[in-house]
């Protein structure tokens, strides 16, 4: 089995030894844990919250809160604005406070604010998935909802286990995801995901699950501009997979097409094609994970379009209603479809024992239209590869800065990996993140890997604002 990746320290672990360490923020803003002024001036409880993937205890001593948000910038509680660097968290990909997503929400919510689709049904989840089914790859036209990212991979999970039992191949069970792979966090993704630090505290995973290893190598690709030109021969570590569990007991493989959370690593060129072309020799379920790259974020709707490969499966969140209303989708084959649908009477039986109560939620969808209708009007599905050579130049200056040591980007994506201190992995890239903040800067941290991905309506201006910001911000947390 291939070794997961395990980061030097999670973020829990670093944010609770970093008061330890002393490390103080760069804005000396003393606040007790139990409250925090809003920008209304009462007082608000910080204790009930249990915030995600955030390191409670030290957030809470000194709380960044956001109250607004417009455009391509929030506006803090202390009242200064700060540029979106990473489009909320990669899914506000037409920027903030768009009236048009607001309005369609209020008026469905006016109109019809919940509907069932379990044996029943309303427009909108009807309309929403023919919408989406045009800018998807041919053949893909069968979405099922979902609320989130990690309910997507989930669902895509289970109905790639299922297609294969209904093909008659109830054998193949065994997933195969990839070693720094991030799937969300209910438990098949974490199981296919490939990240220790979100694995090792809750006991058994989902069986049959092994690992492809990682494509990032900085020996060979530090410094890539777009693809790195090593490393398409890894796909071929499916093949020794096959060879060990037998192609007969694998339902499926699992890749974001470029990763996100793990810090922006990007396929070699050839890589999706060749994993293509191996799960098609064994009959093997591709699924592409685009709940990050869906929506633009590559420079095409999808980045299996960008990389001109087809899985089988698409998962997608996130920007498909431009983060205003939890909501994730699984877009299949029709191959796949038609599979759970063949030789089966027209009659009241359920073909797939699977389903969400907020599967197709009217504000939700309502949400999806509009933001469908943004996109397209405004040409942001593409505008990222308007965008990319500028995206680019400035982000591989960069190179040069203090501690720097690979700077990566594809479509309106960068990562730049910092080398870690000695004995505190992962604090100088937080230390970067605190001062772009209060500089007016809001980029994202892994370990010691600052990811960027800023709505897609940022301008060239904007973009120059960015780097020049964390440019400063690198030079001073030297």
């Amino acid at each position: 089995m291939a070794k997961l990746w395990a980061m030097p320290w999670s973020f829990v672990n670093y944010f609770n030894r970093a008061m330890l360490d002393g490390i103080r923020p760069v804005r000396q803003t003393e606040v007790t844990m139990a409250t925090q002024d809003t920008a209304a001036g009462a007082r608000t409880d910080l204790d009930a919250f249990w915030m995600p993937f955030t390191a409670n205890q030290y957030f809470k001593q000194d709380p960044r809160m956001l109250v607004e948000a417009d455009g391509m910038h929030f506006t803090a509680d202390d009242g200064h604005r700060v540029l979106d660097a990473t489009a909320g968290l990669w899914c506000v990909n037409a920027g903030h406070g768009r009236q048009e997503i607001t309005d369609a929400v209020a008026r469905q919510l006016g109109k019809l604010d919940y509907g069932p689709t379990f044996q029943m049904g309303h427009p909108l989840p009807f309309e929403f998935a023919e919408r989406l089914t045009h800018h998807l790859p041919e053949g893909m036209d069968r979405v099922f909802f979902t609320n989130s990212g990690s309910e997507s991979v989930d669902t895509a999970l289970k109905i790639a286990r299922a297609y294969q039992h209904a093909r008659g191949q109830s054998g193949r069970w065994r997933l195969i995801g990839r070693a720094r792979g991030y799937h969300g966090v209910n438990f098949g993704g974490i199981s296919v995901g490939g990240i220790v630090n979100n694995r090792r505290l809750f006991g058994p995973l989902v069986g049959g699950v092994d690992h492809l290893p990682h494509t990032h190598d900085l020996e060979h690709n530090a410094f890539s501009k777009g693809q790195p030109e090593w490393g398409a021969h890894l796909a071929d570590e499916l093949e020794n997979l096959v060879a060990l569990h037998g192609a007969d007991t694998i339902a499926a493989v699992i890749v974001e097409p470029v990763a996100g959370s793990t810090g922006v690593l990007l396929p070699p060129k050839g890589y999706l094609e060749r994993l293509r072309a191996i799960c098609d020799r064994h009959g093997i379920v591709l699924i592409f994970d685009e709940v990050i790259t869906g929506f633009g974020r590559t420079g095409t709707a999808f980045a299996a379009e960008r990389f001109g490969v087809k899985p089988d499966m698409i998962t997608m969140a996130k920007g498909m209603n431009n983060g205003s209303i939890p909501m994730g989708g699984v877009a299949v084959s029709r191959g796949i479809y038609d599979a759970f649908m063949h030789d089966r009477a027209a009659g009241p039986a359920i073909e797939l024992f699977h389903g969400y109560t907020y599967s197709g939620h009217p504000a939700a969808c309502a949400a999806g239209i509009a933001a469908m209708d943004i996109y397209e009007r405004e040409g942001l599905l593409t505008r990222g590869s308007e965008l990319e050579a500028h995206w680019e130049k400035r982000a591989h200056e960069l190179a040069s800065a203090p501690n720097v040591i690979d700077v990566r980007n594809l479509g309106l994506i960068a990562g730049i990996e910092l080398a870690p201190r000695d004995g505190a992995p992962g604090q100088r890239a937080f230390e970067v993140f605190r001062r772009c903040f209060d500089d007016g800067l809001l980029i994202r941290v892994t370990a010691d890997i600052i990811a960027l991905s800023p709505p897609l309506i940022v301008s060239e201006a904007q973009i120059d604002e960015i780097f020049s910001t964390l440019g400063n911000a690198l030079h001073k947390c030297a």
